[in-house]
């Protein structure tokens, strides 16, 4: 039996976004996310030693990035892809996160702005994150300048980039050492529609409704980002059906207990660790989806995002 939702997180869960796919459309979904990242603006957000806007290779031309150093200093690089559903989130919503994954693993975190649907349906955000990730250690000494200790990250949606980019980096014999996946999307087969499909994870019915993140919400999502249902079988958007996992970098997988990706997530980490790599697995008890955000609010978001990073740190100081 899991420890009962967080009290704090319980009183936030009705002011947050994103909650009705009946009303909602893709400039909704990033007015509500650039809303609640602007809400925040009364609290500074955690000091780095440097923050600069440039642009990195995407698959078809060039992208926003935003680059936060705590350090002059050789360090590892971190390429970082935010969430919001491939639709919605942006540099913007997502910079205190970067920032503290900066302070808290001492690496050069390179936040990238792929395309998203329903502009471009995928794997356009897939292939930007792949190219940007070689663009990155392409020319590493722009960066952390050290190629042995090279990772990538993201939350949700950008978990899930994060997570078929270090496939892609694998097979293209480019190595990582280390990928933190929070909250990942690993399965997106069925768009979240299909009952046999969403029976292979509890979590699903479990967490329906009520916790922020609704398996409405994925649906619409993955609506939106897959022209076809049939690509949900593609592990370039389901990491999970990919043919081999083996050879990866390093994991940390964090879910949250209260959210209907938890199941897809913890399979996801279940089969890194069957595959025999080194994985760290994070169950995020009492917590919601989203959580890495809410570390101003609730003690219990914060360490526990905390611990995350402090793994994910370790990881990457061991490098390759």
């Amino acid at each position: 039996m899991t420890t009962p939702l967080d009290p704090v997180v319980a009183e936030i869960i009705p002011r947050l976004p994103l909650r009705d796919p009946n009303t909602m459309t893709p400039q909704s979904a990033r007015d509500a996310l650039r809303a609640l990242a602007a809400s925040r603006a009364a609290i500074p957000p955690p000091p780095v030693e440097s923050v600069a806007d440039r642009h990195v290779r995407g698959a078809t031309g060039p992208l926003a990035a935003r680059v936060y150093r705590v350090s002059s200093g050789k360090s590892p690089t971190v390429v970082f892809f935010h969430g919001g559903g491939w639709v919605a989130g942006d540099l913007e919503t997502h910079d205190r996160q970067a920032r503290l994954l900066a302070i808290e693993t001492g690496a050069v975190v390179v936040s990238v702005d792929y395309r998203r649907p329903p502009e471009t349906r995928f794997p356009g955000a897939f292939e930007d994150g792949f190219a940007a990730t070689r663009d990155i250690v392409e020319h590493i000494q722009e960066f952390g300048g050290d190629i042995s200790r090279v990772g990538v990250a993201g939350d949700s949606a950008g978990g899930n980039l994060a997570a078929t980019v270090a496939i892609a980096c694998r097979d293209a014999g480019i190595g990582l050492a280390a990928q933190l996946l929070v909250y990942p999307v690993t399965d997106v087969a069925g768009n979240y529609a299909d009952r046999q499909a969403n029976a292979r994870f509890p979590s699903r019915e479990e967490n329906a409704e009520g916790y922020f993140l609704s398996r409405s919400v994925m649906q619409w999502f993955a609506g939106h980002y897959l022209a076809d249902v049939r690509h949900g079988e593609d592990w370039r958007v389901s990491p999970l059906r990919a043919q081999s996992l083996a050879r990866l970098a390093p994991a940390v997988v964090c879910t949250a207990w209260f959210d209907p990706l938890r199941d897809e997530g913890k399979a996801y980490a279940e089969a890194l660790a069957a595959a025999d790599v080194v994985t760290k697995y994070h169950p995020g008890a009492s917590l919601i989806h989203g959580y890495f955000g809410l570390g101003d609010a609730s003690e219990t978001a914060r360490y526990e995002a905390q611990r995350a990073r402090a793994d994910f740190r370790a990881m990457l100081e061991r490098g390759l």
